[in-house]
């Protein structure tokens, strides 16, 4: 990081994109931002590399789709290095959302750009340049999902949703004050939330264990569970297993 006004540590920012309206936009940005000190560009992965070879930077926006290496081959060829700069993904699209946090991606925007969207995204990037000493930042295990309402990008926390219902491609996450729908596929909201309190019920249905209520037994001989007065189907594969963590949740609240 370098001095920017004699106050703290500014970020040294790159930013990659191969659409040079959509590069000076965001340079644009960025230089009007307080945190960000110095901002160098590139037009595709080979000029990013030259650049990233011949000084350190903090962070990296990415486009993904571009020619040549695509911004998540050159996110795996940043993962390699001894002292790997943050990577911020800057997309059209949606769709690589999932893969893009499985490279360890401080954030993922879609454009255009915001001015408020983009102060969160360098906050999570000063965040995770821990100093020494400071325990090491935990992979993101989709805690945070972006998605698209209204031609604006919003921020839907994993612990706000209450479960997930699979719709052909796409998912719907439910929360209390409403439902959106994304592109990620139901078995990586399975592998990833799986640690948090979420458990698959139903090919279509992934739920919050905090939020269940009831677990019903139907009269064709099923089961149901309420979660947060939604009654969802229980397929008898899930069954057993619901069950089991249902009482284990149960016992660990009495024991506290």
């Amino acid at each position: 990081m370098t001095e920017h006004n004699g106050a703290a540590p500014a970020l040294r920012v790159l930013v990659v994109d191969d659409e040079r309206p959509a590069l000076a936009d965001l340079v644009w940005l960025l230089s009007a931002q307080p945190a960000v000190g110095t901002v160098d560009t590139a037009v595709d992965a080979t000029e990013a590399l030259r650049l990233l070879e011949s000084a350190p930077y903090d962070a990296v926006f990415l486009d993904i789709r571009m020619p040549g290496l695509t911004g998540l081959e050159l996110a795996r060829v940043l993962a390699r290095y001894a002292a790997a700069p943050a990577v911020v993904f800057v997309s059209a699209f949606e769709s690589h959302a999932v893969e893009a946090f499985e490279v360890a991606a401080v954030d993922y925007l879609l454009k255009p750009v915001s001015a408020e969207r983009l102060a969160v995204a360098l906050g999570r990037i000063s965040d995770a340049a821990l100093p020494p000493g400071d325990p090491p930042r935990a992979a993101d295990d989709l805690a945070i999902i972006p998605v698209e309402a209204g031609g604006s990008t919003k921020l839907v926390e994993r612990d706000a949703v209450r479960y997930a219902e699979a719709s052909g491609d796409y998912v719907r996450l439910h929360t209390a004050a409403a439902s959106h729908l994304v592109r990620i596929p139901m078995s990586a909201l399975e592998e990833h939330w799986g640690n948090h309190g979420f458990v698959r019920v139903h090919r279509r249905y992934l739920v919050a264990l905090r939020h269940v209520s009831e677990l019903k037994a139907e009269s064709a001989g099923g089961y149901a569970v309420l979660v947060a007065g939604v009654q969802i189907p229980v397929s008898r594969r899930h069954s057993r297993d619901l069950k089991d963590r249902l009482v284990r949740a149960a016992r660990r609240s009495a024991a506290k």
